[in-house]
């Protein structure tokens, strides 16, 4: 395990899954919200996601969390592992509402500096995000987990008690 791609809903744990298979295996982790986006919420252009994106994939060792479906194919093809945190959109609107409480006012550490949390019409707009793309985003998910290069070791993982298993199996020296 040296390149390790880890997607899923907003909401689903990417994050945190991230952030244990990091300080477990040593790999350095890569949150795509810290590429999408500058301190203040400013988004950044397409391009400028796609070179920092592919910069963090020409690395030799990653755990990269995240989206820009844009990028998948490049990813998949330079990890070695990919992991499909595939929770109920339930669950993750709960834990994105719950995120919102505890960060109130305060940037994630998946989240540049100067990206607060907040509660408010957009917070509600995102959460409409959530339901509108719950299928479509599934659907490039399945095309991968279905359909994976021979070198990509697949893991779909539906709920906490198969993330915790996960974790409990991998090895200290990924590096």
């Amino acid at each position: 395990m040296k390149r390790v791609m880890i997607v899923g809903g907003p909401g689903s744990g990417k994050s945190m899954l991230a952030s244990a298979l990091g300080e477990k295996t040593g790999l350095p982790v890569f949150h795509m919200d810290k590429i999408h986006y500058r301190p203040g919420w400013v988004e950044r252009s397409r391009e400028e996601k796609d070179r920092l994106t592919h910069e963090v994939h020409q690395k030799e060792h990653w755990i990269f969390e995240g989206g820009h479906s844009s990028t998948y194919a490049e990813r998949v093809a330079r990890a070695d592992t990919f992991i499909w945190l595939d929770v109920p959109v339930g669950l993750r609107l709960f834990r994105v509402l719950k995120r919102s409480v505890k960060y109130y006012g305060r940037s994630r550490p998946d989240l540049p500096e100067g990206c607060p949390e907040r509660f408010n019409l957009q917070t509600l707009e995102f959460l409409r995000f959530i339901w509108r793309t719950r299928h479509s985003a599934r659907d490039k998910l399945v095309r991968i987990q279905d359909n994976p290069p021979a070198h990509l070791s697949v893991h779909r993982l539906t709920d906490l008690g198969e993330v915790r298993d996960f974790l409990s199996r991998v090895g200290t020296t990924a590096v």
